[in-house]
């Protein structure tokens, strides 16, 4: 139950600015460009795969948050999100290897190795690697899924999917994603699922999860209904701590940054028949 609060109060933040009010004082250190690969895998590898690390400078063993920016995974950069900052946690923003230079699944094993460097190196800055989350936007939210769910990834650099605290995907794909699809030359619009689908990795024993999407009215085509799908599977293998929240009258974009809003704002669709 404590895990549960712990992993709700940190999303809300991360998510919905509920506890915007909520600030530390403390001074915080932004450390840029760190490689996560000890080798990379080629030039590109060289060039892209660095993260940032944002952390309180007088605060032990405290939560991480590892964040995964998006663009489709053919764009986008890592930052920090204000949302987060000066909230007595760390932020990882990392940044990972882009279609059409990468091709799937290189941009999942990026996200893989830069989880896996968090949880060798976060006690370096006095964090704990008990308390790491993993949460992106969009493309973002889909390998925190695919990284949490499919354990192959991390267990090739030696860490257990299962010691991640808590998933919080915002607004990613559950469904293969459209990236990958076109590689293959399937339509963004022919839904498959195949092993780079985060629902085919569903199991009972993943991390604890928390599903957010915009307004399944405003959101890109399928994304609610999709997180849904996923959200009802884990409760039909057990999964004891999936949550699926809807901000309505928010849009893909939108849902990032709404701004203060209300508990009116959310339904919870896990609380019935999904």
């Amino acid at each position: 139950m404590m895990l549960q609060t712990q992993i709700k109060f940190l999303s809300f933040i991360a998510l919905f600015s509920l506890f915007c009010q909520f600030s530390n004082a403390e001074e915080y250190q932004l450390v840029k460009d760190l490689a996560y690969y000890k080798s990379p895998p080629n030039e590109y590898a060289k060039e892209r795969c660095t993260l940032d690390i944002y952390y309180p400078k007088e605060t032990t063993n405290f939560a991480t948050i590892v964040w995964f920016h998006g663009g489709g995974l053919r764009g986008g950069q890592k930052s920090i999100p204000n949302s987060l900052k000066s909230k007595g946690i760390a932020i990882v923003a990392v940044n990972y290897r882009l279609f059409p230079k990468a091709k799937c699944p290189e941009y999942i094993e990026d996200g893989a190795a830069a989880v896996a460097w968090t949880f060798k190196n976060i006690k370096e800055y006095g964090g704990s690697n008990n308390k790491i989350f993993v949460s992106g936007h969009s493309a973002g939210g889909y390998l925190t899924s695919m990284i949490g769910l499919d354990s192959n990834y991390l267990k090739k650099f030696g860490i257990n999917a299962n010691d991640i605290a808590g998933l919080i995907p915002l607004s990613g794909h559950t469904i293969t994603h459209f990236t990958p699809r076109e590689e293959k030359e399937i339509s963004d619009k022919q839904p498959i699922i195949d092993k780079f689908a985060p629902l085919y990795h569903v199991r009972h024993d993943a991390p604890p999860l928390i599903l957010v999407t915009g307004d399944r009215e405003l959101e890109m085509l399928g994304r609610f209904e999709e997180n849904a799908y996923l959200a009802r599977m884990m409760k039909v293998l057990k999964h004891k701590n999936t949550e699926l929240f809807e901000l309505q009258g928010f849009d893909h974009g939108g849902m990032l940054n709404p701004g203060p809003v209300s508990y009116t704002h959310l339904t919870l669709p896990t609380n019935r028949e999904v």
